[in-house]
């Protein structure tokens, strides 16, 4: 970045502070005067003789990211003074876990209608014999979602199961497949 005092503008952090933005400012490359709310943020929760000393101890290479690190961290201090950025990574991280959560339980559903177990809390599909279908493959109650446009009602996986009905009679063991293992 161009130092801001080669165009006659003193950079935020020299505006901010009152005094003359000099060339060889420290502040210069980090504060640009278009962006004074990151200094004054950074100022109210660090200081400016902090941030200073901060900068003079790193090497020029690491600045930037001392610079960006430190106005999240004072943005995040004035929305939340108490708890900053450890607010928002903790409200982040609960929801990840209760999103995990959700996810294995919707893998748990899955796996349960895969294996043709049928939760008791679903209603009877109606116009179908539910002692003829026990056998048969779960009901779903949204034909939107996978596709009811036959009328069956029932979840047809994208892939074939060993117990699909691929003969007429709809037995499994027919076909020369005793059932046996």
């Amino acid at each position: 970045m161009a130092s801001s005092s080669s165009y006659n503008s003193p950079c935020a952090a020299c505006k901010f502070l009152r005094r003359k933005c000099m060339p060889g400012c420290i502040f210069a490359p980090y504060f640009p005067p278009e962006e004074p709310q990151k200094f004054a943020n950074v100022h109210k929760i660090f200081g400016a003789s902090n941030v200073t000393k901060l900068l003079n101890e790193l090497l020029p290479h690491q600045r930037e990211d001392a610079v960006n690190s430190l106005a999240y961290e004072a943005e995040a201090r004035v929305r939340d003074p108490v708890y900053g950025c450890v607010g928002a990574i903790s409200f982040l991280q609960r929801q990840v876990q209760r999103l995990q959560k959700e996810l294995e339980e919707a893998n748990a559903d899955l796996i349960r209608y895969a294996c043709n177990e049928v939760p008791t809390a679903l209603p009877p599909h109606p116009g179908v014999n539910n002692m003829a279908h026990a056998s048969s493959r779960p009901v779903v109650l949204s034909s939107r979602i996978f596709g009811n446009e036959g009328g069956s009602g029932f979840y047809q996986p994208p892939y074939s199961l060993p117990w699909d009905d691929t003969s007429p009679a709809g037995n499994f063991n027919e076909g020369g497949q005793d059932g046996s293992m």
